[in-house]
């Protein structure tokens, strides 16, 4: 087994914006909740970590902008954004996520852990240097990144976006950087409305952001040609010393803001292919973190799958079958926008 840290803590279910909103509680007691049953739970690691001082805030965020949100503890309720509201404690959770980011890189540079999950919230990948938006407060995967590159071994950092919104606010941080390579799939169009194809970068970040905007009902065997197909081989020519991951599970089956139909084992299967690349090109250092994701039993089961990717187990999901996940193996399936995509990607890369 791989040393695998997850990153958990009770503070994350006291950000409660409000009565009914999707973002819940409930989304990560599920997570910990299975996790407390499992008989395979010790065989990760649990650390303990600092919350995120305003200086790494900093890293990607408009002090007045941090300042706009630490003003927000203690109150009940606070709207930051049409979709985005705080409670009392939603400042202390948001600034322990990003610490959890970056604890992350810290534990892999130290070689504690090989690999992670920030099981967190709020998620991230939505908020911009200086605004809230999309459920997220603070841009956990961006500061985690700033952060990676600011240490003497850390020259390069790809950024992998899974979950089923475009990370609009991942993507501006670094839209006109060669030093953060962004890759996502996506519904489109879709909220934000970001994310389209053209959109590759600008400056000395061009060629550095590749989107894959997707039309919904895409399952386990398009994502997993995804990544085989595009993803693999742009990361192999861009050569990552860290791979950071917006893991979003609203691409589940059945999620009440999706439309494609990714299972457990298609999550298992995208995270061994993301640990073998790790291993590669990086000594296997690969942090997740963890953004969107509404249907619970789906969030769960996926959440407990990709664990067992990352740590080479099935302590977590011993039911999950072999055969569904040899079955992604198959070349064959269309994907609608991959040769598309792919032919950009070649303008930029040896692939």
């Amino acid at each position: 087994m791989r040393r695998t840290a997850i990153f958990r803590d009770d503070l994350f279910l006291e950000h409660i914006p409000g009565f009914g909103h999707v973002e819940s509680p409930e989304r990560l007691r599920a997570i910990y909740e299975a996790l407390d049953r499992s008989p395979g739970r010790d065989a990760f690691l649990y650390p303990a970590w600092a919350p995120a001082a305003p200086e790494i805030l900093a890293l990607n965020h408009t002090r007045p902008y941090i300042r706009r949100v630490a003003e927000t503890a203690g109150r009940n309720f606070t709207s930051l954004d049409p979709d985005t509201m705080t409670s009392e404690r939603s400042f202390e959770a948001a600034c322990l996520a990003a610490g959890a980011a970056v604890h992350g890189v810290d534990l892999m540079l130290r070689g504690e852990a090989e690999n992670g999950f920030a099981l967190v919230r709020p998620p991230g990948h939505h908020a911009e240097k200086d605004r809230a938006m999309g459920f997220c407060l603070f841009n956990n995967i961006a500061i985690a990144a700033r952060y990676a590159l600011l240490q003497p071994t850390i020259e390069r950092v790809l950024v992998v976006d899974w979950d089923l919104h475009h990370g609009n606010g991942t993507q501006h941080a670094f839209y006109d950087s060669d030093r953060v390579f962004y890759f996502s799939t996506h519904l489109y169009p879709y909220y934000p409305g970001s994310g389209a194809l053209p959109e590759a970068g600008t400056g000395r970040g061009e060629g550095y952001t590749l989107n894959l905007p997707l039309p919904p009902g895409q399952g386990d065997l398009a994502y997993a040609r995804i990544f085989r197909d595009l993803l693999i081989p742009v990361a192999r020519a861009y050569r990552p010393d860290l791979i950071l991951v917006s893991a979003g599970f609203d691409i589940g089956a059945g999620d009440p803001l999706g439309g494609m139909a990714v299972s457990a084992a298609g999550f298992g299967y995208l995270t061994r292919l993301l640990v073998e690349l790790a291993g590669e090109l990086c000594r296997g250092r690969l942090l997740m973190l963890l953004e969107g994701g509404y249907h619970l039993q789906g969030l769960r089961d996926g959440v407990l799958a990709v664990l067992d990717g990352l740590a080479g187990s099935s302590h977590l999901t011993p039911g999950l079958p072999a055969a569904a996940l040899a079955a992604m193996e198959r070349p064959d399936i269309e994907v609608p926008m991959l040769a598309a995509a792919l032919n950009l990607a070649k303008t930029y890369w040896d692939v």
